[in-house]
């Protein structure tokens, strides 16, 4: 058994860009747990989506060994952590398996929207936190300036911080002293019966569902037969091992450890993030806190282009919900688009990245709807109703009120941008509850928004408007009325379910216009005149017009009386007109694919 007082169990946490991913890298070099000959740039980021966007989406295990000045060898379990609102619910699961976390702040830029909300989180589960400076070396760092942010808004001694840069890593070894001195060593090792944390599960073709574990009492060792404690579950123990930062078979896991169990269940649905571990023949009576559930907050439709690759692509979200608890799905279908699923999902970067690991991970072509949230719906009779999908609204005449889901949005940004943020929080219906200056350069706003309106492109205006300087992070506040009503797109006066949409009463117009004027650049022309509207319930707000495809038919006369031609002409609309009372508008996929994708 280790030496506990010799184990650290810590995660780091910064805002999205800060330096985390970088630092872990530094910390491996320093540790010699990776060959230089092996070593790359962003080695925790295991994913190519991961690599391109520069971006960590998965928390990343790995052990290190780290011998101190004094020759003593210490054993520090570290988990890499993202850094963007939508996967604030990996670094709460990294969390909840450590003591300690290092917080890291950019001397350049300072204390934005995730390093709070992050330090928040850590405060809660009253972890030992360590704050360090990064990026000391840039020519825009103001080191004093970020110590004063530390202070104020996280009420850190700005004294603590260790000063440092990951990327030519200077200060390594302070970092390494401060996780040696300050944070604490594992804690309720002495509970009497074993008990693990599945912090994370990865699916394997081979060896099953692959638990990620922080062994917290206890030791699991091969052969032995575990307890799932949330439903009972039995499994036997096919191989324990340690992160280095590969998988490596070890013989057992001891308390303080952070590793991985090979259990042997093939069902991806039977384990649960969060559940704890413990042993067959002496089980525990009493779960470890596990971290919060998360709800998802926005909710789209995804379809396979090849109606064929459906049982595919529910495998696939099978396997994908093991790996990211945040994303669930339910099947549906849709006139237009088919059997599909509808899913929900934390914020549109979080879809976004679903969307694309399906797409590579699982080799499949699929098209997403447009995102939509949750709303509660009172009807006429008093009864209440959730609404995902815009189809499912009830009839206006049998709704009493709409309430939509609102969230509170710490907005951090340059003092000189203030205006136009104001301007933008105003046209998305929301409304600014609190401003608080941090220092001289930057204010923190506190507004109240409607989710349904900053699902999209809200994140994007925020980095435009302000140059990239501004950042934001959301919690859900709560539901509140408001006058919403459902946008229907009809073709040829027959409604597309895929099209619709709930939107506020003063957007339906607008809102409608610019769908009909997309349709109307993207539909196929037919024989006959096609009327393409945007209406609310029966009341048509926009419209349209595809104009018919026709032939020349007075071609043949080239010459003669002009009542010759209009007889044709006349004998053309007449045709025309029955055509239109029995031709159906057909819309091809090209078209759904391309007005969804524009629109997302």
């Amino acid at each position: 058994m280790p030496d506990l007082k010799k184990t650290r169990n810590f995660c780091i946490i910064a805002h999205i860009d800060h330096g985390k991913t970088t630092l872990s890298d530094r910390l491996l070099e320093a540790t010699n747990t990776v060959e230089m000959r092996n070593m790359k740039e962003q080695l925790l980021d295991s994913m190519d989506l991961e690599r391109e966007r520069g971006i960590t989406i998965k928390c990343h295990p790995v052990t290190l060994l780290y011998k101190a000045p004094d020759g003593e060898i210490w054993t520090l379990n570290l988990i890499d952590t993202p850094g963007h609102v939508d996967f604030s619910y990996e670094v709460s699961r990294s969390l909840a398996a450590c003591e300690g976390a290092l917080l890291l702040v950019d001397a350049a830029q300072g204390i934005e929207a995730q390093t709070v909300a992050n330090c928040h989180l850590a405060m809660k589960q009253d972890m030992v936190i360590v704050p360090i400076i990064n990026k000391i070396d840039l020519p825009g760092a103001d080191i004093d300036h970020a110590r004063s942010q530390l202070e104020e808004v996280l009420a850190i001694p700005g004294d603590e911080a260790v000063l440092a840069s990951a990327k030519n890593g200077i200060g390594i070894s302070d970092i390494f002293e401060a996780i040696l001195a300050r944070m604490p060593s594992p804690r309720w090792y002495d509970f009497p019966q074993a008990r693990a944390l599945v912090f994370d599960c990865v699916f394997d073709a081979f060896k099953g569902v692959i638990c990620f574990v922080r062994i917290f009492s206890g030791s699991i060792r091969r052969g032995q037969q575990i307890v799932l404690m949330s439903d009972g579950t039995r499994t036997e123990v096919k191989e324990v091992g340690v992160f280095s930062p590969k998988m490596r078979p070890i013989d057992s896991l001891d308390p303080g450890s952070v590793g991985y169990i090979v259990t042997g269940i093939k069902e991806v649905a039977d384990i649960r993030l969060g559940d704890t571990i413990t042993l067959a023949d002496a089980p525990a009576k009493e779960m470890l806190p596990g971290y919060q559930e998360v709800r998802p907050m926005v909710f789209a439709g995804l379809y396979p282009i090849d109606t064929s690759d459906y049982e595919k692509l529910k495998v696939s979200m099978a396997k994908l919900r093991l790996n990211d608890s945040a994303f669930v799905y339910q099947p549906e279908s849709s006139v237009a688009l088919g059997f599909g699923f509808r899913c929900g999902f934390l914020g549109l970067l979080h879809m976004e990245i679903v969307v694309e690991r399906i797409r590579r991970e699982y080799d499949l072509d699929i098209i997403s709807t447009y995102p939509s949230v949750v709303y509660l719906v009172t009807k006429s009779d008093g009864e209440v109703v959730e609404v995902q999908n815009p189809v499912h609204l009830p009839d206006p005449s049998e709704i009493e009120q709409v309430e939509e889901p609102m969230i509170r949005a710490t907005l951090h940004l340059p003092n000189e941008y203030i205006g136009d943020i104001l301007a933008l929080v105003m046209e998305k219906r929301g409304m600014v509850e609190n401003t608080e200056t941090i220092d001289a350069q930057r204010v923190m706003l506190t507004a109240l928004l409607p989710l349904n309106e900053i699902v999209v492109d809200f994140n994007d205006r925020l980095k435009s408007i302000t140059r990239g300087y501004g950042s934001m992070d959301y919690d859900f506040a709560e539901y509140q009325v408001s006058k919403l009503v459902k946008l229907d797109i009809l073709v040829n006066g027959e409604q597309v379910d895929a099209f619709s949409s709930v939107v506020h009463t003063d957007k339906a117009a607008a809102k409608g216009r610019m769908l009909c004027a997309k349709l109307k650049e993207i539909l196929p022309r037919q024989l006959f005149k096609v009327a393409i509207q945007a209406a609310v319930g029966s009341n048509v707000v926009a419209r349209e017009t595809i104009g018919a495809l026709r032939k020349d038919v007075t071609a043949k006369c080239y010459g003669g009386d002009i009542s010759r031609k209009r007889k044709l002409l006349e004998k053309q609309k007449e045709g025309k007109k029955r055509m239109k009372q029995i031709g159906k508008v057909a819309i091809p996929q090209e078209a759904f694919i391309d007005i969804l994708k524009s629109t997302n």
